[in-house]
């Protein structure tokens, strides 16, 4: 199993910046705002009460859960009862304890490239085989559904995506789910793991859930947290609606790994899902501008190209124009740039997308603009060599 590119590239960054080095990290998907008050307040509040002390039960607070329950059915149209729901200390370990209940050796997991890092190598440790289906900038970085039916086989068990996607920021339409929702239908026993953990960064329409189709719920696992759009990365708390019978696999596997999530960050949770989602709307708009400004940016980039990310916070711009002499791969240009440039990015290749770079503009506007000054100053000079 390999290592996280994304916490490889900012645990280097750190490293120089310890070291004295001027870095400007731009490698996580970690939004720079403040969390909420009212997070914040139903963390002081269940520390006072003095009563979330104990181990929590592995699939989380019954209350919580219930509460998870409404805000599947108000904001995304799902129906998944409390006793289908799950929470896990973080997005990654949910998607993790679903992987390992459903897949083994002889498995197939479909993954539609560009793909969040940790989804192939999820499914090695658990010991199936990842089939990407890669896709380009031309196609808005989306597979076209007919390609992603052409990989499905016998083997394969499991579809797993993100949308809003990390790394592109691509949005699945209406009509793409149903031709996906048509062609997962066609295979019984085939289960779609839909990773919605950006579900409120969407800059055009609303968020759609598959899970919402005919016939799709009892295929679905519904994936959610409260990092992105509460900016709680540091509280790790994640969530999963599905059918019962693979919540209690799921409950099985965190129960023999880690038990229950944290008892105060669970009450957070809870305050965060119950939250009328309009109160995290400015998030939206910030992130908007900040898309709008980086793609600016970027645009002066000597060869660089980029689509229009819909959702999320990253830009994966197409940089095989500055792949020359000894920087042969996306992993060579993005050491190039953290060392000579001091701007970290991460490489396209872990992510399924070869010649690009991401780009997280999860940060403020005068950091972003400098590094993107940098990086064009950087590239003007490889460019002239």
């Amino acid at each position: 199993m390999s290592e996280s590119a994304t916490l490889r590239m900012a645990q280097r960054s750190r490293e120089m910046r310890a070291a004295g080095h001027d870095i400007v990290d731009l490698s996580l998907g970690e939004p720079d705002q403040d969390p909420p008050a009212f997070a914040m307040e139903a963390a002081q509040k269940a520390i006072a009460e003095n009563k979330w002390n104990k181990y929590p039960p592995v699939m989380g607070y019954m209350d919580l859960r219930a509460a998870i329950s409404t805000k599947f059915k108000r904001d995304n149209g799902l129906e998944y009862a409390a006793e289908q729901v799950m929470v896990s200390t973080g997005a990654k370990q949910a998607i993790m304890n679903v992987i390992l209940s459903l897949v083994g050796p002889g498995d197939e997991v479909v993954i539609p490239a560009p793909f969040w890092v940790s989804y192939a190598e999820q499914v090695h440790f658990a010991g199936g085989t990842p089939v990407i289906v890669h896709s380009t900038l031309e196609e808005d970085y989306k597979p076209p559904i007919a390609r992603i039916a052409e990989a499905i086989t016998p083997r394969t068990r499991v579809l797993l995506y993100s949308s809003p996607t990390n790394p592109s920021g691509s949005v699945l339409t209406q009509a793409e789910l149903e031709e996906l929702a048509a062609v997962v239908l066609k295979w019984p026993g085939l289960m779609v793991i839909s990773d919605e953990i950006y579900e409120h960064i969407v800059f055009s329409g609303t968020h759609r859930s598959i899970g919402t189709l005919p016939g799709m719920l009892e295929r679905t696992i519904t994936v959610n947290g409260i990092s992105k759009a509460f900016a709680l990365t540091g509280w790790r708390i994640g969530y999963i609606g599905a059918p019962k019978w693979v919540v209690q696999a799921a409950n099985k596997v965190q129960g023999q790994f880690t038990s229950g999530a944290n008892g105060i960050a669970l009450r957070v949770a809870k305050a965060c899902v119950e939250a009328d989602p309009a109160l995290i709307a400015g998030l939206r708009t910030d992130f908007l501008r900040r898309r709008d400004l980086v793609l600016n940016g970027l645009a002066q980039v000597p060869g660089w190209r980029c689509n229009k990310p819909q959702g999320a916070f990253y830009v994966l711009p197409d940089v095989s124009s500055s792949l020359v002499g000894n920087l042969r791969t996306s992993a060579d240009l993005s050491m190039h740039l953290l060392e000579n440039a001091g701007v970290s990015l991460v490489e396209g290749d872990a992510f399924g997308a070869p010649n690009t770079l991401r780009l997280s503009y999860a940060t403020g506007d005068a950091l972003l603009t400098e590094a993107i000054n940098r990086i064009a100053k950087a590239v003007a000079a490889l460019a002239s060599n």
